[in-house]
């Protein structure tokens, strides 16, 4: 597994990398590799982690997993890469970027790097998927990792937003310092649930009005490629 991270990360997650449990991730990745496709490829299994350095990250969105079909996942959750399909529930976060901010961003345009390059940490909770099998790497180890960077983040850093979206996304609220970030909390924007709350919520300019009260540049929510 080649890993690809940027150096601010990976001075915080050293111990992780190091730790017992990452080792026997470590050989579980590889055995599925070497039966199953996996996505993503290797060197976006932290894309999250290298688009975004820890000391920039300004907005957290969770996810759960990355997308499991082919050419879809490439290291940020809810991401897709230019000229891919757009997925629904990300459709619907174009729909309530546009209803919440007056905005026109295209429903078939699904790429957002332009998000993790302003600062928005796009981490699912588990970083690899078996192909066509969602949830399928989950309770392997991977959550331990990034709920170590959710824990992180908020306690050696201050400001942050965290969208919360789903009731998994929302159970991490245990790992963040209210008193310290910024917690919005939604249905999740799949097509399922999305009319439960989650179009209507206005998340985005909610998340701008806080960076701005500290004294932060808000994120271009129109990036999107």
């Amino acid at each position: 597994m080649s890993v690809k991270i940027h150096p601010s990360w990976l001075a915080v997650l050293q111990p992780q990398f190091d730790a017992p449990y990452f080792a026997q991730l470590k050989e579980f990745l590889v055995a599925e590799r070497q039966q199953y496709t996996c996505y993503p490829k290797g060197s976006d299994i932290f894309a999250a982690f290298d688009n975004t350095p820890f000391e920039k990250v300004k907005v957290v969105i969770l996810g759960q997993d990355p997308y499991h079909e082919p050419g879809q996942a490439h290291g940020l959750c809810f991401s897709v890469p230019q000229g891919v399909t757009v997925p629904p529930s990300l459709v619907n976060i174009i729909k309530e970027i546009n209803s919440d901010l007056g905005a026109n961003v295209p429903l078939g345009c699904g790429d957002l790097h332009g998000w993790a390059e302003q600062g928005v940490l796009l981490l699912n909770a588990t970083l690899t998927v078996r192909a066509h099998q969602a949830g399928s790497h989950q309770r392997h180890g991977w959550e331990l990792f990034t709920d170590a960077a959710i824990r992180e983040l908020s306690s050696r850093r201050n400001g942050i937003v965290f969208l919360l979206w789903g009731s998994f996304a929302i159970q991490k609220a245990q790992l963040i310092d209210k008193g310290k970030h910024l917690i919005l909390t939604a249905p999740h924007p799949s097509p399922l649930s999305a009319y439960r709350g989650f179009f209507g919520c206005k998340h985005f300019s909610k998340a701008n009005d806080y960076l701005v009260s500290q004294g932060q540049q808000p994120i271009d929510w129109t990036a999107i490629r």
